[in-house]
């Protein structure tokens, strides 16, 4: 059987492929910090039709991530290296390399390294777009300790909503560093 290949993206939307091939061969592109944690860009809306955005985050050791609320995405996280904690309501759980979760929009939630050393997670972040964040996040970061009004416009206009009422109880429990520096 001889297979035609589709030689224009016209072509390809026409076959039901709505997308052109995207390859990221490793190495990645450097990190950035966006607070206790980096990102990593891996892939962005403009490359998947705005379908998902996929970005790695490495944790150090005592990282907590400000619980917050996304209002427009779901995200879905794959743990890849050492131990990372969740909580989301009164739902807590730590997950090694190999586990996975989902948070959708509208549940508070946060994370948090759970072991001794360096943990990284992959993030799926359905409908793309919050990935633009991260990088004006990191952006601000870059530029010095990002001014508290600035990141509230920056959240609001992403429909993040912070709410710092477990970290220091989270703090206290597992050793964690503040996420507010």
């Amino acid at each position: 059987m001889t297979m035609i290949l589709p030689t224009t993206m016209a072509e390809a939307t026409a076959r039901g492929r709505a997308l052109p091939l995207t390859v990221l061969q490793p190495p990645h592109g450097p990190d950035r910090w966006i607070g206790s944690i980096g990102v990593g860009f891996r892939l962005d809306g403009e490359q998947t039709g705005g379908q998902v955005a996929i970005v790695e985050h490495p944790f150090p050791v005592g990282a907590l991530v400000p619980p917050h609320v996304h209002t427009r995405e779901d995200e879905f996280s794959i743990v890849t290296a050492g131990a990372i904690g969740f909580r989301s309501g009164n739902d807590e759980v730590v997950l090694e390399a190999g586990g996975y979760i989902s948070k959708p929009r509208g549940e508070l939630h946060t994370m948090w390294n759970a072991g001794p050393e360096e943990a990284r997670m992959i993030e799926v972040i359905t409908p793309s777009g919050f990935e633009k964040f991260f990088r004006a996040l990191a952006e601000m970061v870059e530029s010095g300790p990002p001014d508290p009004g600035d990141l509230g416009k920056l959240a609001e206009a992403y429909g993040l909503f912070l709410d710092p009422t477990w970290v220091p109880e989270l703090m206290e429990k597992y050793g964690l560093n503040s996420p507010f520096g």
